[in-house]
């Protein structure tokens, strides 16, 4: 998820509130130059409120006006009739020296020009200042909390991803050792088959294997009437029996070879009350696992191979978000990419939790461990082969015949 610069553009903005109220203060009209002389209080009231009377120090002679006196400056300087001059007061204030206004008394309370520039630059520059300040401290805490926060819930979210690839892993290698065990079972069972079907498969149809044509007929006087007997013997046993040349007798050799493989191809080991023995009892109960674990089994073990490498892949990625230490030595770019496979992992997890998939994988692990292990006795595995014989045949010819699903 891409964060928006909000903060930055509060700091910003605070700045040219800032920038704006320097200008105004800068731009605005100065205080004029002032002047210290001494005033005669004529009246006064009790607020402060005077008429006073100055000697213009520009020539301009005595000037009188009104004036607001220090209500609180000694009552000396307010009263003198006990003095000769008279009852009138003292203060002292201030004369413009420049500009059109030059020798008129000032009065600071009567508002002026650069009066009301310095409010309006201190009501653009405080609040700027307090604006671009929220914004620094808010925005650095938004980064701190960017660059720490993955270390604070990435490392719960790689823990869970990492159960669930184990419990992907688990039903894959759960379902691979049941597959092992159904093949296992069933290439001695299969291998006697295409001996008993390569006893019946004649020498001669070995001659139109090569060109030039074997000698058959050679191998016949010795005694070799069946493919089989041409594989039991191998290529050095025939070249010892017969006394063809090494060459020829390996080329025999390797005719039998790819007539086996081509009878292997087509024999089947049919499940029926015929098939006995210790190997059929091995392979009953190997595939009563499956057949009990059900087509879900597959269907697990087939999800699970297709999120393991996702996994694997973001869980790599995603390392440096799990530990402040890499964190702290990943560049840009990498936190980055650590944060977006940390969001995709939580995606991942959730999504197998929610879809029943994470629950799925445990029971099925289960299931494939529990069929091992609870009725290893052939008995029951030909009481539930009566019972559903296709479905054994099912699981034997996906098996067999199709591609097992296997994981690095």
């Amino acid at each position: 998820m891409r964060h928006r610069p909000i903060f930055r553009w509060v700091t910003a903005a605070g700045l040219l509130l800032v920038v704006l109220g320097f200008v105004v203060w800068e731009t605005g009209p100065d205080y004029p130059e002032l002047e210290l002389v001494e005033l005669t209080v004529l009246e006064e009231e009790p607020d402060g409120t005077c008429a006073v009377r100055w000697t213009d120090p520009y020539g301009g002679g005595q000037r009188t006006g009104p004036y607001r006196c220090d209500p609180d400056r000694d009552p000396l300087l307010k009263d003198t009739t006990q003095f000769e001059w008279g009852s009138l007061g003292w203060d002292v204030g201030h004369v413009v020296a420049e500009g059109d206004l030059k020798g008129e008394l000032y009065d600071p309370d009567v508002e002026t020009a650069a009066d009301r520039a310095v409010s309006i630059s201190d009501a653009l520059t405080v609040p700027g200042v307090l604006v671009a300040f929220a914004g620094l401290v808010c925005g650095g805490v938004r980064t701190l909390l960017r660059f720490v926060r993955p270390t604070v819930w990435a490392p719960l979210t790689v823990r869970r991803a990492e159960r669930l690839r184990e419990a992907t892993r688990g039903v894959v290698r759960e379902h691979e050792r049941a597959v092992r065990a159904v093949r296992d079972a069933w290439q001695p069972l299969h291998d006697a088959r295409v001996r008993e079907e390569l006893a019946a498969v004649p020498v001669g149809m070995l001659r139109w294997s090569t060109t030039p044509l074997l000698p058959v007929a050679e191998l016949r006087r010795h005694g070799f009437r069946t493919v089989r007997d041409v594989l039991d013997a191998g290529a050095w046993g025939l070249a010892d029996t017969t006394g063809l040349g090494r060459r020829t007798a390996e080329k025999v050799w390797s005719a039998a070879r790819r007539r086996a493989a081509e009878v292997g191809e087509d024999t089947w080991v049919r499940l029926d009350a015929g098939l006995t023995g210790p190997e059929a009892d091995r392979l009953l109960t190997a595939l009563r696992v499956l057949v009990q674990a059900g087509p879900e089994a597959r269907r697990a073990v087939e999800e699970a191979g297709r999120l393991i490498p996702e996994l694997d892949r973001h869980l790599v990625t995603a390392r440096p978000a799990a530990e402040l230490r890499l964190l702290l030595v990943t560049d840009r770019e990498g936190r980055a990419d650590a944060r977006a496979a940390v969001r995709r992992l939580r995606e991942l997890v959730a999504e197998a939790e929610r879809s029943g998939r994470w629950l799925s994988f445990l029971q099925t692990s289960i299931d494939l461990l529990r069929g091992a292990d609870a009725d290893p006795l052939a008995l029951s595995a030909r009481v539930d082969l009566a019972s559903r014989p296709d479905a054994y045949q099912e699981q034997l010819w996906h098996v067999v015949r199709a591609r097992p699903v296997l994981t690095g």
